[in-house]
């Protein structure tokens, strides 16, 4: 059980800070904003493209992953508010997916994990965040637990071609 319950800013402070971690990266041409988790105790942010489910464009995101041999594990946390990430939603329709790192892209597809691996995941989590499972509890449904598997071809995501089916 969590000693306290976790403390989360008000949205505005949280969305401000996606866009800050953003622009910030994007201002420096990615020299700035991304790291590669210190050690078992630390985690790394990364940039994830997508293809949008409705859009078919690119869509960024930076995320805190930590590595799992040679997958990435992040959740689709939303920031611990309710509702599913926009970035889960569209990996969900689109899998295959882009991932910058400190050093290099990779191309990447993503999933949920599910049963022990779930659970072994979920633990790892727990030693880089002791409150984790009292922010979980903050949302109204399960937070997902997503690997990304890498790829062997090195595209980015593929966007559709207008008029083509």
């Amino acid at each position: 059980m969590p000693r306290r319950k976790p403390w989360l800013p008000p949205r505005w402070v949280v969305r401000l800070a996606w866009y800050t971690h953003r622009a910030l990266y994007r201002v420096t041409r990615g020299r700035t904003g991304l790291w590669r988790p210190k050690d078992r105790t630390h985690w790394g942010t990364m940039r994830l493209t997508t293809t949008g489910r409705r859009t078919g464009r690119a869509r960024s995101v930076m995320l805190g992953y930590f590595e799992d041999g040679s997958n990435l594990v992040t959740l689709a946390m939303n920031g611990w508010a309710d509702g599913e990430p926009a970035w889960w939603l569209n990996l969900q329709t689109h899998p295959d997916a882009t991932v910058d790192l400190k050093g290099g892209a990779r191309p990447v597809r993503g999933r949920a994990a599910e049963g022990e691996e779930q659970a072994r995941l979920w633990d790892r989590w727990r030693e880089i965040d002791r409150d984790l499972d009292a922010y979980a509890a903050l949302r109204s449904s399960e937070t997902a637990v997503v690997v990304l598997v890498p790829r062997t071809e090195s595209r980015r995501p593929e966007t559709p071609v207008a008029g083509t089916t």
